[in-house]
């Protein structure tokens, strides 16, 4: 029965010993080698950050030759151990405000959200002055004009 008893805690180590072998502590990804919270790190700040070719797609989801080399920029300033808003401002600062998925309201930005607002007030404002110019109708006919119609008609 001891035997038995061993022979399983043997059996349940080695098991665990191999399942732990078999857990990565590093990953390599676009060409660079990373710890399990670095490449978590890298794909938060990836995720921030629009394709500049496919412009709604964030860096971390797209399949666009540009968007692998923004994530090996991305996981090697991982690496180096620069912070996740050091990172984000070397991205704009090099590609601009638009590598932003979610640019901030400064004044570079303001057409870009309140578009939506400006069109609407447009839209609104064709609607009203095409809704007046129906109303109103067509002016009445002059003296000259009916006569012209009646003899016409007649």
């Amino acid at each position: 029965m001891k035997r038995l008893v061993v022979m399983a805690l043997v059996g349940l180590g080695l098991a665990l010993g191999i399942a732990a072998a078999d857990t990565p502590t590093t990953i390599r990804r676009d060409g660079v080698v990373l710890t399990i919270p670095q490449e978590k790190r890298a794909e938060v700040i990836g995720d921030r950050l629009r394709c500049l070719v496919c412009q709604n797609e964030t860096v971390e989801n797209s399949q666009a030759g540009l968007a692998k080399q923004f994530r090996g920029i991305i996981r090697r300033r991982v690496v180096k151990g620069e912070t996740n808003q050091q990172i984000v401002d070397f991205m704009v600062h090099r590609y601009g405000i638009f590598v932003l998925l979610k640019p901030p309201l400064i004044p570079l930005t303001w057409l870009l959200w309140f578009s939506p607002v400006i069109a609407l007030a447009l839209g609104l404002l064709v609607l009203l002055l095409a809704r007046r110019r129906k109303q109103q109708g067509a002016p009445p006919l002059s003296p000259d004009e009916r006569d012209r119609l009646k003899e016409l008609l007649s």
